[in-house]
């Protein structure tokens, strides 16, 4: 990894060259009285070349390149800098990349300036010492104009350093085809208040598939945060992390409450998942409700095709349920920028990039285009996201909008949880996104199997909702996240 030492060295010399600075509007570094890296000259006539990796697509990879274009045309050129950003078009094959530019496999392109991570593969990135500490360029003073809880979710450093720099962050929420909802709602007596728990969900759903004549009511993304975050509202971390490592807590309350009220209603036939996304599955009426990323609010349909025939839709927004007796505890999303070690003109160029795109007036632009949750403490209102959006002639949805209130009131009043990073994190997550809800699908398709082949519908259920199941299910998963925490 020679090119790799050569520019941890050059991080190095950079480092020593520490002094109090006072930079302009969009640069890193400010006067606060902290000590930072000397600014190094930027020349407009030779602009330094900043490469970026991210996995945007469809609507947002649009956004994003023509803030890139943007950028270039302003700041960039200005300052002598150009911006090229190459998308991956998912974030599992950006990782791929990162990991074998990282380890400088054969084939693999050199690692970018920046690329868009989330914390396990910074992690890995971190434990090479590949990655820029982005204290030296920020001063408190600007960090603090960060939402705090953003701040420390990128603090993965050995010793709390700020290695991850967040762009724009995303939460979960509810969504509900409100059109489709009335009817039923009516006829059943139910409101959106029997929706706050997954309790109060799982008995809606049972309601709506007997109603209905057999059709599931909810399903949900990201599986991974229904264990993260369920195991947080009764008070335990399933992953309990200290220098890196990571300590499996099984919270048996948490694991019983996720097995009755997803599974079961799962292999009953009152939730389900068919396409990649939830939201796809609502838009051919297969789901009336799921919980997601408040970045898919700009996926949702605007109408649905049920039965060979489409109606338009309108949609509404709900915090995502919590469990009975819980906490109230929202999952933190959303990948962050990190910056590799380069020489101190493209590390420098990059932090003036990402200090741009933060600005205020430009993350409300690209909220209001995406969905996603501005990262300043004075641009965190969806009334200022509508508002930039008017003033640029941006047709902000009104789910986006809707979705963005419900998400940022449930921020400012909520306990905010992200896992920390640890060996062995990419793989552990895999695990709890994967184990349980698979497991459903298959025992979903077993029970209809038993039901074409003569079982009545309640025994072949019965037969897989047994405590032996239960507890096999659960030693299985404990099995597995501790070999995969353990490289095993």
């Amino acid at each position: 990894m020679k090119k790799f030492r050569q520019a941890f060295l050059l991080a190095m010399v950079a480092a020593l060259l520490v002094t109090t600075v006072g930079c302009g509007a969009g640069s890193p570094a400010g006067s606060d009285g902290h000590t930072h890296v000397d600014a190094p000259s930027l020349n407009p006539d030779s602009p330094v070349v900043i490469t970026i990796w991210h996995y945007h697509t469809g609507a947002v990879l649009n956004t994003f390149d023509a803030m890139i274009r943007e950028f270039n045309e302003t700041v960039g050129m200005q300052r002598g800098i150009i911006a090229e950003a190459m998308s991956f078009g998912g974030i599992s094959d950006l990782e791929a990349a990162v990991r074998a530019s990282a380890m400088q496999e054969v084939g693999s392109m050199e690692l970018p300036n920046i690329f868009a991570s989330f914390p396990d593969t910074a992690y890995t990135a971190q434990q090479l010492g590949l990655l820029a500490n982005l204290d030296d360029y920020f001063t408190a003073e600007q960090q603090g104009e960060y939402f705090a809880q953003f701040i420390d979710r990128g603090r993965i450093g050995d010793h709390g350093e700020l290695r991850i720099f967040p762009v724009a962050k995303s939460a979960e929420v509810m969504f509900i085809n409100q059109t489709d909802w009335q009817p039923f709602a009516a006829a059943q007596g139910f409101t959106h208040a029997d929706l706050q728990t997954m309790e109060g969900i799982a008995r809606v759903a049972q309601a709506y598939y007997n109603w209905s004549g057999g059709r599931a009511f909810f399903g949900r993304d990201a599986f991974a945060n229904l264990f993260v975050i369920g195991s947080k509202q009764f008070g335990t971390e399933i992953f309990e992390v200290e220098d890196g490592q990571a300590t499996i807590n099984i919270n048996q309350t948490a694991m019983r409450r996720i097995w009755d009220y997803y599974y079961l209603p799962f292999i009953s036939g009152y939730f389900a998942a068919y396409g990649r996304f939830r939201s796809d599955d609502v838009r051919v009426g297969d789901l009336l409700a799921y919980v997601g990323s408040t970045a898919s609010a700009v996926f949702f349909p605007e109408e649905v095709m049920v039965d060979g025939e489409s109606h338009p839709i309108t949609a509404s927004v709900l915090p995502a349920p919590i469990f009975e007796g819980g906490e109230r505890v929202m999952i933190q999303q959303g990948a962050g920028m990190v910056v590799t070690l380069a020489t101190p003109e493209k590390q420098y160029a990059s932090l003036i990039f990402l200090r741009w795109f933060t600005e205020p007036d430009n993350n409300l632009r690209f909220s209001a285009l995406t969905g996603r949750i501005p990262v300043r403490e004075v641009a965190m209102d969806a009334g200022l996201v509508r508002d930039a959006a008017v003033q640029s002639d941006i047709n902000l949805l009104d789910i986006t909008y809707e979705t963005l209130n419900v998400a940022i009131n449930e921020i400012r009043t909520s306990q905010m949880y992200a896992t920390s990073s640890f060996t062995g994190g990419v793989e552990a997550r895999a695990i709890i996104n994967t184990d349980l809800r698979n497991k459903a699908i298959a025992d979903r398709q077993e029970v209809l199997s038993l039901v074409e082949g003569g079982t009545e519908r309640e025994d072949a259920i019965a037969g897989l909702a047994s405590e032996e199941n239960f507890r096999s299910w659960v030693a299985h998963l404990e099995m597995a996240l501790n070999q995969a925490v353990s490289g095993g």
